[in-house]
């Protein structure tokens, strides 16, 4: 890379961090976000490479975007307030249902151990694949798959994040859902509302619903 080559990318990449920096004094702090690992790995996660580059002007607005096949990803705020409500820790290892462009399992990897990782469209999960990749994420693990089923062979899980709304919570997930364990899930059609799940030590439930959110359809392969 030439000198004026290595001057031009500088320029840019201090503009993306400078937008970072805004994106989460203006939409996240100013919002009631406070724990300091969300805000650390939101400032971190490149969120223009994330979205496609027709787009990538938008990419830290307050709002979601279309990333193809009919999906979106989420406007910042709500990846940092699910985040948040998980209560991650460093030790967790998170399955996510619906990785979509690959964004929120970047932040949660930023926090957690491990992320596990589903997609049922296969162009969202290669176009994801390739860039947790070429970002330097080893402790994300994607998979093309049902988020039905969860992933028997790698639960249980300490957090569980859904990031598209079932009717019902599918069991698997709570089978796969640790003692002491958290879900974050959105729930119903019209009017959806978060709902967090948390297992109990003597594998009783306790549900509790959160802050209304509009996300696509959970789908099944057959739909």
């Amino acid at each position: 890379m030439s000198e004026e080559e290595m001057k031009a990318y500088k320029k840019v990449q201090n503009r993306e961090e400078t937008l970072r920096e805004e994106m989460v004094e203006e939409q996240i702090i100013a919002r009631g976000i406070k724990q300091q690992e969300v805000l650390d790995a939101l400032r971190r996660v490149p969120r223009h490479e994330f979205v496609p580059a027709s787009l990538s002007y938008l990419a830290y607005a307050d709002q979601p975007l279309p990333i193809g096949e009919g999906q979106t990803i989420s406007q910042p705020y709500i990846v940092a307030y699910m985040t948040e409500i998980l209560k991650l820790t460093s030790q967790d290892r998170v399955l996510e249902i619906g990785t979509g462009s690959g964004y929120q399992c970047a932040v949660l990897a930023e926090i957690a151990k491990e992320v596990y990782t589903m997609e049922i469209e296969p162009s969202l999960h290669e176009k994801a694949k390739e860039v947790c990749q070429r970002l330097g994420y080893r402790n994300i693990h994607l998979r093309l798959s049902n988020g039905y089923a969860g992933w028997p062979e790698a639960a249980p899980f300490s957090k569980i994040i859904v990031t598209a709304a079932p009717m019902e919570v599918p069991q698997a997930l709570i089978e796969q859902l640790a003692r002491g364990g958290r879900m974050v899930v959105p729930m119903g059609v019209l009017f959806q509302q978060l709902m967090v799940i948390e297992k109990l030590e003597d594998g009783r439930l306790l549900r509790k619903t959160d802050l209304p959110v509009r996300f696509v359809p959970m789908r099944h392969h057959e739909e």
